[in-house]
């Protein structure tokens, strides 16, 4: 039940992101269609770009994790520890990156939300 519950909120979490992309939200909510030429607020702005290079980031750790869990696989040579710590570290990277998609489906959902009370 315990491994059921943890797949469907990672689902649910990198459901966020598509779903405020393709615009369902509109729908869901009862928005008008796209906002005319709607002014960005500073915060969005700084929100935004913050994410983007927070997730840039992310993704250079993950990817650093994957190359020592790889690093650590190859020259395991049998030994379960160093498989298990290979794990780990693979297990990490992509708890990570799930993370970072999640955290920027969240800007975009908040952004989305304030974007017409703001007109």
């Amino acid at each position: 039940m315990k491994k059921v519950l943890v797949s469907l909120t990672l689902i649910s979490l990198l459901a966020v992101p598509v779903i405020v992309s393709a615009g369902w939200l509109e729908d869901i909510l009862g928005i008008g269609g796209q906002p005319e030429a709607a002014p960005r607020t500073d915060v969005m702005v700084i929100l935004d770009s913050l994410t983007n290079w927070m997730f840039a980031i992310l993704l250079v750790i993950a990817a650093i994790f994957i190359i020592v869990a790889a690093f650590n696989f190859v020259t395991a040579a049998g030994d379960p520890e160093k498989t298990k710590t290979a794990r780990m570290y693979v297990l990490y990277a992509l708890i990570g990156v799930l993370v970072g998609f999640a955290a920027r489906g969240l800007v975009m959902l908040v952004e989305r939300i304030v974007e017409p009370a703001v007109r």
